[in-house]
């Protein structure tokens, strides 16, 4: 990310921004899925933007996984983000965990 945001997120919030997956995809086969199609419901990565002073799981720049379902979205800068708490993510996909031999790199 690199830029500063211009907002402070307080206690157990983190503030991601989300990676697309928006509009059409394709499936493994190559066949085109519109944006309408009906999915299953399915968990989405984001990149943590900002986090509060009392998480303790996620830093800024790390990958983590929540449900779109459960999301308040908010614009700062012409960009949108979205605002959750820290119990509302799932996993988290961390650069510095992999360093350790036999890790996966996602934590719960």
């Amino acid at each position: 990310m690199g830029e500063k945001l211009p907002i402070r997120m307080l206690h157990d919030r983190v503030l991601v921004r989300t990676e697309g997956g928006e509009g059409e995809r394709r499936s493994t086969g190559g066949i085109l899925i519109p944006a309408t199609a009906e999915l299953s419901k399915r968990c989405v990565w984001a990149e943590a933007a900002a986090v509060g002073q009392s998480v303790r799981s996620v830093e800024p720049g790390d990958r983590v996984l929540y449900d779109p379902e459960d999301k308040l979205e908010v614009e700062v800068r012409g960009a949108t983000y979205v605002l959750l708490r820290e119990r509302d993510l799932h996993a988290v996909a961390a650069e510095r965990l992999k360093e350790s031999d036999g890790s996966t790199g996602l934590y719960l």
